[in-house]
C-alpha cells in the first residue's frame, strides 16, 4: 500500500512540474508579445501565432483565417503607436487540454493617448516543433 501512494504522488509531482513548465514557458510567450507590442512591433508580436493559413482569429470584425490576414489587419487597425499603446495582460486561467493543447482565458488593456480599450480574450495554444504557438485567438 505505501510502495503504491509513494509511485502515486510521484506522478502526481511529476506532472504538476511538467504543467508548471508549460504554463511557465505560454506565460513567456505572452510576456515577449507584450514587450514587442509596447515598442511598437506589431511582426514581433505576431511571431507567437501559428505561421499558417490554418490560424484563427476571432474579432469585432468576425473570422479571419491565416497568418499575414491577421498581421494585415493588426497593422490596419493599429496603424501607429499612439494606436498601439501599451499593452497588459491580465491571465485568468492557463488550463491544460492535452500535452499538446492548452487554453488561456485572459483580459488585455490598451492604455492609449487616444482613450484607453480593453476586453477579454481566449486563446488555444499549440506546441508546434517545440515551441508554444497560438493556433486560435478569440479577442473581445
Amino acid at each position: 500500500m505505501k510502495k503504491a501512494l509513494f509511485a502515486l504522488l510521484i506522478l502526481f509531482s511529476i506532472k504538476s512540474m511538467a504543467q508548471s513548465s508549460e504554463e511557465t514557458a505560454i506565460r513567456q510567450l505572452l510576456e515577449r508579445q507584450t514587450t514587442s507590442w509596447n515598442r511598437g512591433d506589431v511582426e514581433g508580436f505576431m511571431q507567437t501565432y501559428w505561421q499558417s493559413d490554418s490560424l484563427m482569429f476571432i474579432g469585432k470584425s468576425g473570422v479571419t483565417r491565416g497568418w499575414q490576414q491577421t498581421l494585415n489587419n493588426y497593422k490596419k487597425g493599429y496603424p501607429d503607436t499612439a494606436a498601439m499603446g501599451k499593452l497588459t495582460f491580465d491571465i485568468i486561467q492557463i488550463k491544460p487540454l492535452s500535452p499538446e493543447y492548452y487554453f488561456v482565458v485572459g483580459k488585455w488593456m490598451l492604455k492609449r493617448s487616444i482613450g484607453d480599450i480593453s476586453g477579454h480574450y481566449t486563446l488555444l495554444m499549440r506546441r508546434i516543433k517545440g515551441e508554444w504557438k497560438i493556433v486560435a485567438d478569440h479577442s473581445s
